[in-house]
């Protein structure tokens, strides 16, 4: 709120110079009445702070919004402090600093903002000016949810409640761990059950509350994704389910879109999400009438943004250069350490489809996936090796591998570890991890020392309990044709089964069938050091031709 207002003070200065008149004479409560309320938001941008638009972007953009209306927020709809070396090495703490210098307004807790566990996003939320909420964030020990369920900014007379939800996936899209006490019990819940009422019902106490404290507008900001989530926790259920709610802004799903949905009174709520990675800026705008409009803000393609020049129309085509000089000083910070070359790869090593560009690693076998699973089993000597997709964050080009690219795929800092399993929890594993196909899944399984397919004709049998959790399969699996070393996989037989400890140890993705295996190696080296050692004591320090296939070596079918 303090900078929102500092925010409004300055636009105020601007008007009252521009239009020739005194400030004390000007009133900003008159001007509520004539004025957009604009509202920029984020979602998704996984430490990007300066790919496409960048922070910097976003920043010099505000600023050309503020020459034409005094109300200006910026919104960020989750996963921001997570997914690149900045994020990893100040476990979110940088990008705090850098979301404070732009001077947030509203943000939410995203999957990810979990990553570096509850007390440390607590930590991140004491220093982040705004402070998070979310509706839906239930601390079950006091009751109560963990931050404010809903903001009210007051835009010169008119209020404008912002509602948080947080998605239900974020058991298993993060660490089920990190949410439980010493004795596995939950202590956090995101309001789930088997069929989103108990979610809806948390939205709507929350809207209509923030109604009954008088406001107008109720704009839900949400990490809750439309294609490839959980459906009955997407954010078009939630507008489905609930009234009240005049626009939602989305994240999680990583898709660009602007849309409407009819709420459960047949209303129409404005609903979009900006993609990832600062790709757009997206821009909603309150009209004095009422009427709630959205549209995106592009960089300029095959331009590059420099520290002077100007923004037009809904191109960015420059960056603040205070932000950007603010941005580089914290970079500079660990440059050196990230310029250390590690190995070099004679091919691409991708995560996306080479004609599609969207995420294959997740719905398919990529080059990148049968590299980190070869690493996971050279470095332990297990039979088998999982890594699953959603762990596998960028690609690396032909050239040299630096420390920082190996931290760019594997952010999280999860370590290897390898456990007994029986050939039935390994076929369970991947029927949990192919249950979404075609549509991507973080869970899918790339693999070493296995071969399987996966028929997408069968519909997926898979059970879930309430928070997401591998429970059983109740028809026919759709994963067939299982081989280790040439032979089919025996589901009376244990094997040496190895990936790292989010997966195995615990339950992320909701891989909770290989709860109570006997383990076998646990903290072998985290996950970078395990891609430098694969490349350099198994690979010579060169990744060579055996993996020029961006599709992989033929490990996974997919029919």
């Amino acid at each position: 709120m303090k900078r929102f207002m500092k925010r409004i003070a300055a636009a105020f200065m601007t008007c009252a110079v521009t239009l020739g008149i005194a400030a004390g004479s000007f009133s900003i409560d008159a001007m509520a009445q004539d004025n957009d309320i604009v509202i920029l938001f984020t979602n998704d941008v996984h430490c990007a702070v300066d790919d496409n638009i960048g922070y910097a972007g976003l920043a010099l953009y505000e600023q050309e919004m503020l020459k034409q209306t005094p109300y200006v927020t910026l919104v960020d709809a989750g996963d921001a402090v997570q997914g690149a070396p900045i994020g990893t090495l100040s476990e979110g703490s940088y990008i705090i600093d850098i979301m404070n210098e732009l001077g947030y307004d509203v943000a939410i807790p995203g999957n990810h903002e979990f990553d570096y566990k509850v007390p440390r996003l607590l930590e991140l939320n004491d220093k982040l000016e705004c402070k998070y909420i979310s509706s839906n964030f239930v601390n079950l020990k006091t009751g109560t949810t963990q931050f404010a369920p809903y903001k009210i900014l007051d835009y010169g007379g008119t209020k404008v409640a912002y509602v948080g939800v947080t998605t239900p996936e974020s058991f298993t899209k993060s660490t089920p761990a990190y949410f439980q006490d010493e004795n596995g019990n939950y202590i956090y819940s995101f309001c789930e059950d088997s069929n989103g009422q108990r979610l809806y019902a948390q939205v709507q106490a929350a809207v209509d509350a923030a109604r009954a404290e008088g406001a107008q507008y109720v704009v839900a900001v949400t990490h809750l994704g439309m294609n490839g989530v959980t459906p009955y926790w997407s954010a078009q259920a939630v507008i489905q389910n609930t009234n009240g709610i005049d626009a939602l802004i989305d994240g999680h799903s990583h898709e660009n879109y602007q849309t409407t949905y009819p709420n459960k009174d047949g209303k129409a709520v404005v609903t979009a999400q900006t993609g990832t990675k600062l790709e757009s800026i997206g821009k909603m705008v309150i009209k004095p009438d009422g009427t709630i409009t959205t549209e995106m803000v592009n960089a300029v393609v095959g331009e590059k943004l420099g520290p002077a020049a100007f923004v037009e129309g809904n191109d960015v085509k420059a960056v603040d250069p205070t932000v950007d000089a603010f941005i580089k000083n914290i970079q500079s910070q660990y440059s050196e350490t990230l310029k250390q070359v590690i190995g070099s790869t004679k091919v691409d090593l991708t995560v996306s489809d080479p004609d599609t560009g969207k995420r294959a690693v997740r719905s398919a076998e990529t080059n990148l996936g049968d590299l980190t699973a070869d690493g996971y089993r050279a470095i332990t000597g297990a039979d088998i090796a999982f890594s699953n997709g959603g762990g596998i964050r960028a690609s690396i080009k032909a050239g040299d591998i630096t420390y920082n690219d190996a931290l760019t795929v594997f952010p999280f800092g999860n370590s290897a570890c390898m456990i007994e399993a029986t050939g039935q929890q390994i076929k369970d594993a991947l029927e949990m991890g192919a249950r979404n196909l075609p549509e991507e899944n973080g869970g899918f399984l790339q693999v070493s020392g296995l071969t399987y397919t996966v028929n997408t004709a069968i519909p997926s049998s898979v059970v879930t309990d309430e928070k997401g959790n591998f429970a059983s399969v109740n028809g026919a699996y759709r994963v067939t044709d299982i081989m280790v070393g040439g032979q089919p996989l025996d589901l009376n037989k244990t094997y040496k089964l190895a990936s790292h400890n989010y997966m195995l140890l615990s339950g992320g993705d909701g891989m909770t069938m290989f709860n109570g295996c006997k383990v076998l190696l646990q903290d072998v080296s985290v996950d970078v050091d395990v891609l430098y050692n694969y490349i350099n004591k198994n690979l010579g320090g060169v990744v060579g031709e055996e993996y020029a296939n961006p599709r992989g070596q033929g490990r996974i079918v997919i029919k």
